[in-house]
């Protein structure tokens, strides 16, 4: 097969920058365009002398014509609103688009405007049609849907997290769709990689803390996709910690069984069973508790259970790298989908440990 030619657009933020290193030596998908707003003009190896890229290219502004020209395929990691002024476009163009935001995550885009009200404000919109027909692009629930699709939103991280553990027990209806707790920790590049005073050394370093503890935008997004696994709507308790590491993401999710009689080792069957056909995602034996340090720079997810027959709980625990399987590595599995490629092509999957 031909070697299909990609478009990274914000190719300097850390989802570019991780997307252009998975894609260095990819068997069949070639970076053609770069694209970036505040480094446009620029050679990349003034920009990123650690990632030295083919040709040492010119970052250029991104235009529709010009990356429709260049790429069958782009992937966007540009703040949410801004992939929306380019989306419309490169798919008129015959371009298939993976989008890293939050821009076509919701089938509404009432929903989107209600949930990202200040982007909405500052990018009016007109393409409710393309948020109902974009695919989530959560690859181990949706790969058939992302084979065909024009348009995929890879899930955020804290989202891709929560529903690799919680999808199989509520498509199962093995728990009860009331009193979901999720708890996440994740490391500080998930704020991104432009200035924010929260996130220098001196502020996030030695501590831990909650945010967003009430109404944070990735809840709505964990409960839309939660309802549609469960057939019926979700509400859940999301909260995420910053932890004073730069990557990495653990999610302890909490749910009441139906059956308090299932057991570790029977959920446990049940994961397996469930993600049997998914490289990216490995299942932990009972007992052995997932660390972000074992999927770091990986695209692999790591799920364990356990079951509290006190309390009648079910705890799965899932750890993934925020960058790769939260954002990039993701990206690269919906493009490599739409690629005609399995999913894991040119995905690490094993760490450098520690």
């Amino acid at each position: 097969m031909a070697s299909q030619r990609v478009a990274v657009i914000g190719a300097t933020g850390y989802g570019g920058l991780q997307t252009l290193r998975l894609l260095q030596g990819h068997p069949s998908l070639t970076v053609t365009y770069l694209g970036g707003e505040r480094s446009s003009g620029k050679r990349w190896s003034e920009l990123t002398p650690f990632l030295p890229l083919p040709g040492d290219p010119v970052v250029r502004s991104p235009e529709v014509d010009a990356i429709a020209e260049a790429a069958d395929l782009a992937v966007l990691s540009l703040p949410n609103g801004l992939a929306s002024t380019l989306v419309p476009g490169l798919l008129e163009r015959g371009v298939k688009v993976v989008d890293l935001s939050a821009d076509y995550r919701y089938s509404s885009l009432a929903q989107w405007q209600e949930v990202y009200a200040s982007e909405a404000r500052q990018f009016p919109r007109s393409d409710a049609d393309l948020c109902a027909e974009a695919v989530y692009g959560l690859v181990e629930w949706e790969e058939e849907r992302i084979r065909t699709a024009r348009l995929v939103a890879a899930p955020g991280c804290f989202p891709t997290a929560s529903l690799l553990a919680l999808t199989p027990f509520l498509k199962q209806g093995l728990i009860e769709t009331g009193g979901i707790v999720v708890d996440a920790k994740t490391g500080t590049s998930g704020g991104g990689r432009a200035a924010k005073e929260h996130l220098l050394l001196a502020e996030a370093s030695e501590g831990v803390a909650p945010y967003g503890v009430v109404g944070h935008r990735h809840t709505s997004e964990i409960e839309q996709l939660c309802g549609r696994a469960a057939g019926q709507p979700v509400q859940l308790q999301f909260t995420p910690h910053l932890i004073p590491m730069v990557r990495g993401l653990l999610a302890t999710v909490y749910g009441r069984l139906k059956d308090p009689g299932l057991s570790a080792d029977d959920c446990t069957t049940l994961l397996e069973a469930a993600y049997r056909k998914a490289p990216c995602v490995r299942v932990l034996p009972v007992g052995t508790y997932p660390s972000t340090k074992w999927v770091r720079q990986t695209n692999r997810a790591l799920l364990s259970v356990q079951v509290d027959p006190r309390t009648g709980q079910l705890i799965v625990m899932s750890a993934i790298d925020n960058m790769i399987k939260g954002q990039a590595g993701q990206g690269v599995q919906c493009l490599n989908l739409l690629a005609g490629l399995p999913a894991e092509t040119g995905l690490p999957l094993l760490p450098f440990y520690p």
